[in-house]
């Protein structure tokens, strides 16, 4: 009888702060060497560019910050295997949802991971699953960031999304990328 295996999932893998890139690294090392590659499927690390200021004022000039410093994100299909050779890499100090005692963690309710990764641009082909027209969904980026409005119409192709929302008192129906919207 063959086992099954389980769903590929996130789950948030903790680390010491500032040795993010570091440990991802050692991680995408040791998922090579050991031929992981099949079980843990992607690592990320959640660094996004920010402007640098000089007075207040943007220099045009960009760099680098990490918005979950002490984690990382790993998508894999949670194994004995894959869980050993995750929680014993380099710099891996833990992961989150384990209660201890040898009782692998739980993965990241995909609701809680979504805006995680549409920050970073991640988009998964899953994702649309929870969108249709007639939702209501909050703009979580762009000068109409914090504005709520109900989906109009979807492009799973392109990524672009019809949103109509109240705008000046008036209904306005908006244009914006679905990275751009988080399901309320």
């Amino acid at each position: 009888m063959a086992t099954q295996l389980a769903e590929k999932a996130w789950y948030i893998i903790t680390t010491y702060s500032m040795h993010e890139a570091k440990t991802a690294e050692n991680l995408k090392k040791r998922i090579k060497t050991l031929g992981l590659e099949d079980l843990v499927l992607r690592v990320v690390v959640a660094d996004v560019d920010v402007p640098v200021l000089k007075d207040g004022l943007p220099t045009g000039k960009t760099k680098k910050k990490n918005l979950f410093p002490g984690y990382i994100f790993v998508e894999m299909i949670m194994t004995d295997d894959s869980w050993f050779k995750v929680r014993n890499c380099p710099g891996v100090t833990g992961i989150v949802g384990s209660s201890g005692g040898g009782q692998k963690p739980n993965p990241v309710p995909k609701e809680e991971i979504e805006p995680v990764l549409k920050r970073m641009n991640i988009i998964d082909e899953s994702m649309y699953a929870r969108y249709d027209v007639g939702a209501t969904v909050k703009i979580i980026r762009g000068p109409l960031e914090g504005t709520t409005g109900t989906i109009i119409s979807i492009d799973k192709e392109t990524g672009a999304c019809r949103v109509e929302t109240v705008f000046f008192g008036r209904t306005t129906p908006v244009d914006v990328d679905f990275s751009e919207i988080e399901r309320i």
